[in-house]
């Protein structure tokens, strides 16, 4: 699955956040310094790489149950420790006082309230294991509350307040010391089925909810849900709480799983949501009839109904992510946002369960929408060249964090008729000092007359008589949309900053334009959606300003994949390549890759299936198959801890390009995944980045 590209590229910070966040365990104050607030001179008003990663991310916020304050998460990062810590704010509803309540070099994360705003909850590392913790809305009174012997990678305390919901890994595999005692230092792993691997780590156990009384100074009468049972809730590698839902009369608990091991899990996507009944300790699967995936369910308010995303089809990851809603009470089932031609993302009820606001992306932003539950009708609440990421209720209004391609997150709140309320400022310090480029959507023609959104970005002082090195910016995902996305490595503004003109196409197979427009690269890798790309670069070739002689090609995991074929299909146009995480032969990823359900969906099927028209077509159009083709320096970028698509891909297109006489270079990543989340490893990815392309792209 190489969907979620855009959740890890806006801020890693958050998605750490969503269970547990990022572990530094048993590291001391001593061992593990303070990281504080930046205070970062930079010179000349450009980004630089270093003023990227000085930003504080801000996480997951919650507000006080009487709606007067707000409470969130912000992390900060260091680049000569290398490391993070998260501490948490407090601000009124209003955005006034803010302040920061902790001061530790630990990872506070998930911060809510409890005993009815009295203290905030929140999980820490600072005891060597992630633990339940609370204090003061002033930060005074810090207690640890729970002692258990696993981390807590994620909580929810009930509606009552007399039970917690948490979710911590269990062992479900046979080690190899388990089956030979006498070899305790052997590190082979044994593997009898898939899927062994997932994401960035050799799988030898899975999440599973876990239900316990709490009386406001620990757990007691602890109850795995899933207890004896091989399989996960929340889903690997991206669930969190949001995958489960505590019933409005504290009694129920609703969880997202697929229940599936071995190859059966592999090659499907038919998760469920299960409601565990407290008193009787049984299960009910609500959506055994649906076959794709079920997920992140949510009580109504007066607790009539339930809510969940849903996907149809098995398979498919990227199918249309539909709101469903349930009557408990007859069992009744509606797609209820079959009026918004999209994905509904984060979602929450109104305080009187008439209208449930989300958000989705239309045309190349992420706005926050509302569905009349008594119509099914659908209103737009927001506008602006921007992305809104989650949505809360605050009292009267709404509060969600916003970003754009020029800014980082900030929260915001929303009235209901749309206008947006500014309520956090934690890197205005950063922006003041630094110039943007200009942002521009265009609507372009395609090859089979179609308009398709591009997102072009200008260099700060951009001067319309100059020519400038543009680039071509492939998406990854494939199915991820670019919208108004700000992400820590992909960041379009230091491209801008180093006098780049940044060409960002919607292209084919992108949510956002309708589900055709969507699903139209499924099984099409190297058709549609490569003339959308040539479409995009040779219409702003004709721009006077653009220099033509000079153009880049860069991209990531689909688009590292779009790079690999755009280097044998380009026609000179481009004069340097770069492609980070990429698929180069789409045979072994077929069996390299760890969730076979992609692979089958968008690839058509096995390479070996000689009867498949879908699948030999896409084999057909492999990367590697056109290296004789390749005639332009290339810049291969890979973390061998990626098992979505494996270092080797990347280790062998550059081989292939030295073996070819082609100039070419290779950063290889053996401590990261499908993306560069350590500080020094982002920046020296930075560094290569701009000079790779300055190399090759800028007059000399």
């Amino acid at each position: 699955m190489m969907k979620p590209t855009h959740l890890m590229m806006m801020s890693t910070a958050l998605l750490a956040a969503a269970c547990g966040g990022t572990k530094e365990a048993g590291k001391t104050a001593d061992e593990a310094p303070l990281i504080e607030k930046s205070t970062l001179q930079i010179q000349g008003r450009r980004m630089t790489p270093e003023a990227l990663w000085a930003m504080g991310r801000i996480g997951n916020l919650a507000v006080s149950p009487d709606g007067r304050q707000i409470a969130y998460t912000v992390a900060y990062y260091s680049v000569a420790q290398n490391k993070s810590n998260r501490e948490v704010y407090v601000m009124n509803a209003d955005g006034s006082n803010n302040r920061q309540i902790t001061h530790t070099p630990y990872q506070e994360s998930e911060v809510s309230w409890i005993k009815g705003g009295a203290k905030l909850a929140f999980l820490s590392n600072d005891s060597g294991s992630n633990q339940l913790y609370e204090m003061n809305p002033d930060g005074t009174g810090r207690r640890q509350l729970t002692h258990y012997e696993g981390d807590l990678e994620c909580y929810s305390i009930s509606p009552d307040g007399k039970k917690l919901l948490f979710v911590s890994e269990v062992k479900t595999k046979q080690s190899t010391a388990d089956k030979y005692p006498d070899l305790p230092k052997a590190t082979g792993i044994i593997v009898t089925d898939l899927m062994y691997k997932h994401w960035d780590q050799w799988v030898t156990g899975a999440p599973h909810p876990f239900v316990a009384d709490f009386d406001g100074n620990g757990i007691t009468n602890v109850t795995d849900i899933l207890e004896g049972e091989p399989y996960e809730s929340p889903m690997r590698p991206w669930g969190g709480i949001e995958q489960l839902a505590w019933s409005t009369g504290s009694d129920k608990v609703a969880y997202t799983c697929r229940k599936k091991t071995g190859l059966a899990y592999a090659t499907s996507t038919n998760s469920d949501i299960y409601v565990y009944d407290l008193a009787s300790r049984k299960t009910e699967n609500i959506t055994e009839a649906n076959k794709g995936y079920d997920t992140n369910p949510q009580y109504s308010p007066d607790g009539k109904y339930i809510a969940w995303q849903s996907m149809e089809r098995d398979g498919y990851e990227a199918d249309q992510n539909r709101l469903f809603v349930m009557d408990l009470a007859t069992g009744q089932k509606r797609f209820v946002s079959k009026a918004f031609a999209s994905n509904v993302d984060a979602f929450v009820w109104s305080a009187d369960a008439k209208t449930i606001y989300f958000t989705g992306v239309w045309h190349g932003e992420v706005q926050i929408h509302a569905i009349d539950l008594a119509t099914d009708s659908l209103h737009t609440l927001t506008s602006g060249v921007n992305d809104y990421d989650g949505v809360a209720l605050l009292g009267d209004k709404l509060i969600a964090r916003r970003h754009s391609m020029s800014a980082g997150d900030e929260i915001f709140a929303i009235a209901m008729d749309g206008i947006p309320t500014q309520l956090t400022h934690e890197n205005k310090h950063l922006y003041d000092q630094m110039e943007m480029g200009k942002v521009e959507a265009r609507w372009m023609k395609t090859t089979d007359d179609k308009q398709m959104l591009t997102w072009v970005i200008y260099p700060p002082q951009f001067d319309p008589h100059k020519k400038y090195p543009t680039l071509l910016y492939c998406e990854g995902g494939p199915q991820s949309p670019v919208s108004q996305f700000w992400s820590y490595r992909w960041n379009f503004q230091m491209m801008a900053a180093h006098d780049y003109i940044i060409v960002a196409p919607n292209r084919r197979g992108l949510p956002g334009f309708g589900l055709e427009w969507n699903e139209a690269i499924s099984g099409d890798y190297g058709g549609q959606c490569m003339k959308d790309y040539l479409t995009a670069i040779d219409e702003m070739a004709k721009e006077p300003f653009v220099d033509k002689d000079h153009l880049g090609c860069v991209g990531a995991s689909f688009g590292g994949f779009s790079v690999y074929w755009l280097a044998g299909h380009h026609n000179k146009r481009f004069k340097a390549f770069i492609a980070h995480d990429g698929i180069f032969n789409m045979e072994m990823q077929y069996l390299e890759t760890e969730e076979k359900w992609f692979a089958n969906w968008d690839m058509g099927g096995a390479y070996w299936d000689k009867q498949n028209a879908v699948a030999q077509r896409t084999f057909a159009n492999s990367p590697h198959r056109f290296v004789d083709q390749w005639d332009t320096p290339i810049l291969c970028i890979h973390g061998e801890k990626d098992y979505r698509i494996l270092a080797n891909q990347a280790m062998a297109a550059f081989d292939a390009a030295v073996m070819r006489g082609i100039p070419a270079e290779l950063l290889i990543y053996p401590d990261e995944n499908h993306w560069v989340l350590k500080p020094q490893n982002g920046v020296l990815w930075q560094r290569t980045f701009f000079e790779w392309l300055d190399k090759w792209l800028k007059k000399q």
